[in-house]
C-alpha cells in the first residue's frame, strides 16, 4: 500500500522524502497509489460538477418563466460559481482538519438536501434562482476536497496525472448540458432539480464505500499559516494563472446554452448538444495536461496553453457561423482544460505541505475567475447587444497571463527543487 507522500512538515518527513522518491521512481502509476480512491474522487468530482453547472443549461427555460433579463441570466449562471470559489477555501480549511473523506461527504449531503428542497418548494423568482445557486456553490467546491484526496496517495512524479484525472471530473458539466435540456422540456425544469439528486445519492453510496484518507496526512495548519500563504508571491501566480484556465472553462460551460440560443437561433436541445461537444474536450484533455506538464514541465505547457486560448476567444468574438463558433470554442476548451491539469501539476511541487489549503485558493480564484467570465457576457450582451466584448476581454487576460508566465519561469527552475519538471 503506498503511503502518503514528500511532507516537509518535519525533519523526518523530509528525510524520508529522498528514498521514498527514489522507490516510487520505478514504480508504475496505478501501483504508486490507492486507485479506489482516485476513482471516488472523479466520481465525486464529476455529480459535483454536473450540478454546480446545472442552471447554465436550464438557464433559456428559466428565463422564459421568470422573464430575466440577459443581465438576470448571466449573473445567475455565474453565482455559483462564485458561491463555489469561495467555499472552496472553506473547504481548504475543513480537508487538513477532518480529512477529505468527510469534507466530501458533507458537502454532498449539503447538496442533495438543497436540491431535493428546491424541487418540492419550487423556485419561482429570479431571487431563488440566485438561493440556489449559492447551495449549487458547494458542488463547485468539491474541487478543493477531490484533488487532495487523491493527490496525497501520489509522489511528485505523478501529481500531474493524479491531479489530472482526479480533475476530469469536469465532465460532469458535459451531463448536464446533454441531459438537462431534454428531460427539462419532458418534465418541466423544475423537474430536473429533483431528478439529479437519484445519481448524487448513489454516487454518495459509492464514495463512503470505497474512498479512504491517505495514511500520514500533513499536521494541521493554524489559521495564522494559511494567511502567511498569501504572503508569498508564488500563491498569486498560481491563483492568477488557474483564474484563467478554468476560469474561462467554468464560465464558458455555463455560458455557452445561453450563447448559442441567443446568438443563433437553437433550441435548448440543440444548444445543449453543442455546449456538450464543447464542454467534453476540454474535460477530456485535464489528465492530458496533467500528463503533458509531467513530460515537459507545467510552464511550456502553459505558456502553449495561453498562445492557443488567445487566438480561440479572439476568433469566437468574430465568428462569422455557428459552425466558426463551435470549431473555436472546442479549441479555447482544449487549451483550458490542458492548462487546468498543467497548473494542478506545479501546485504540489512548490507547496505539497499545504496542498489541502492551496487547493482551495487556487480553486477559488478559478471560480472567480469564472464568476466574471459569465457575468460579463451577460453585461455585454444587455448592454452592447453583442458578446464580442466578453470574449475579447478575456483574451486579454489570457495575453497577460502567457507574459507573466514567461516572467516566473526562469526563478521557478532555478528555485523550485522538486524532482520533477516544472
Amino acid at each position: 500500500m503506498a503511503t502518503a507522500y514528500w511532507r516537509p512538515d518535519d525533519e523526518s518527513a523530509a528525510d524520508h522524502a529522498q528514498s521514498d522518491l527514489g522507490a516510487s521512481a520505478s514504480v508504475s502509476f496505478w501501483k504508486a497509489g490507492h486507485a479506489p480512491t482516485l476513482v471516488a474522487a472523479f466520481l465525486y468530482f464529476d455529480l459535483a460538477f454536473m450540478v454546480w453547472v446545472l442552471l447554465g443549461p436550464l438557464a433559456p427555460e428559466i428565463s422564459k418563466t421568470l422573464g430575466l433579463t440577459p443581465a438576470q441570466k448571466g449573473l445567475m449562471v455565474a453565482v455559483p460559481t462564485l458561491a463555489g470559489a469561495l467555499l472552496r477555501v472553506v473547504n481548504g480549511l475543513l480537508v487538513d482538519r477532518i480529512g477529505p473523506k468527510r469534507s466530501g461527504a458533507i458537502n454532498q449531503i449539503i447538496v442533495i438536501l438543497g436540491l431535493f428542497t428546491a424541487w418540492t418548494m419550487g423556485v419561482s423568482s429570479f431571487g431563488g434562482t440566485l438561493a440556489l445557486g449559492v447551495i449549487l456553490g458547494f458542488a463547485g467546491a468539491s474541487f478543493a476536497v477531490a484533488l487532495p484526496l487523491a493527490s496525497r496517495w501520489y509522489p511528485p512524479e505523478h501529481q500531474g496525472k493524479a491531479m489530472g484525472l482526479a480533475g476530469m471530473g469536469n465532465s460532469g458539466t458535459v451531463f448536464a448540458a446533454l441531459f438537462a435540456p431534454t428531460l427539462a422540456k419532458m418534465f418541466g425544469w423544475n423537474a430536473v432539480l429533483g431528478l439529479a439528486c437519484i445519481p448524487l445519492v448513489a454516487v454518495l453510496a459509492i464514495y463512503l464505500a470505497i474512498a479512504k484518507d491517505a495514511p500520514n496526512p500533513p499536521a494541521p495548519r493554524k489559521f495564522v499559516d494559511y494567511a502567511a500563504l498569501l504572503k508569498q508571491a508564488d500563491a498569486w501566480w498560481l491563483m492568477a494563472f488557474y483564474a484563467v484556465t478554468f476560469g474561462g472553462f467554468v464560465g464558458l460551460a455555463a455560458s455557452l446554452p445561453i450563447y448559442f440560443t441567443d446568438q443563433f437561433g437553437l433550441s435548448t436541445v440543440v444548444a445543449g448538444y453543442c455546449t456538450a461537444g464543447c464542454v467534453f474536450a476540454g474535460s477530456l484533455v485535464r489528465p492530458m495536461g496533467g500528463a503533458l506538464a509531467d513530460r515537459i514541465g507545467g510552464v511550456k505547457a502553459l505558456m502553449m496553453v495561453y498562445a492557443a486560448a488567445v487566438i480561440a476567444l479572439v476568433g469566437v468574438s468574430q465568428a462569422p457561423s455557428l459552425a466558426a463558433a463551435l470549431a473555436l470554442f472546442v479549441l479555447a476548451m482544449l487549451a483550458l482544460g490542458t492548462g487546468n491539469g498543467s497548473v494542478f501539476q506545479l501546485v504540489p511541487q512548490r507547496f505539497q505541505a499545504e496542498i489541502g489549503v492551496m487547493t482551495g485558493l487556487v480553486g477559488m480564484a478559478g471560480g472567480i475567475g469564472g464568476f466574471y467570465l459569465a457575468s460579463s457576457l451577460g453585461l455585454a450582451k444587455q448592454f452592447t447587444g453583442s458578446f464580442a466584448p466578453g470574449f475579447l476581454i478575456f483574451a486579454g487576460l489570457a495575453v497577460v497571463a502567457l507574459a507573466s508566465v514567461a516572467m516566473v519561469k526562469a526563478r521557478w527552475r532555478a528555485t523550485w527543487k522538486t524532482g520533477a519538471r516544472i
